[in-house]
């Protein structure tokens, strides 16, 4: 009978295996596995440096490579094993993408030394529109034509 515990061990392992790799072979210490009833479905590491693209971090590389290979957008019931704690980006897109479960290794806290922590961010993301560091404006232009969201209703109708 398969120990839950020993597999989620086995699991965080081999995420902080794939970031002790990365930082090696040049990119950030982090490294994610996506399991699906106790299985691995895909791994992703943090590939920034790599290809310049601010958006490749290690979960977002492990969902987009399950969604890829199970041919669907929906991992509900998936379990995210990351080696740090997922920015806010990583956090919305995993919880876009139906992910059940979260599991990281290193806080925060623990990266914050290091210049690896995306607490400032998260703390930014708690404040009103109107007090966080990005400025958010609202443009309600609607052009000639048909309304996009009406055409999605339409088509979701069939």
């Amino acid at each position: 009978m398969p120990d839950a515990e020993s597999d989620a061990e086995q699991f965080m392992t081999k995420a902080i295996a794939l970031a002790r790799e990365n930082v090696l072979g040049g990119g950030r210490p982090f490294g994610a596995v996506l399991v699906m009833d106790g299985a691995i479905i895909s791994t992703g590491v943090n590939q920034v440096m790599a290809t310049k693209d601010p958006t490749a971090h290690a979960e977002l590389v492990a969902v987009r490579a399950a969604a890829t290979k199970l041919g669907r957008a929906t991992l509900t019931g998936a379990t995210v094993y990351a080696s740090g704690h997922p920015c806010p980006m990583c956090l919305a897109a995993m919880r876009l993408a139906g992910v059940t479960t979260i599991a990281y290794a290193y806080s925060n806290e623990d990266g914050a030394p290091h210049g690896l922590t995306s607490a400032a961010l998260y703390a930014d993301l708690r404040k009103p529109f109107a007090e966080q560091d990005m400025q958010f404006v609202y443009q309600p232009v609607r052009p000639e034509g048909e309304d996009i969201y009406e055409i999605w209703s339409a088509r979701q109708r069939g």
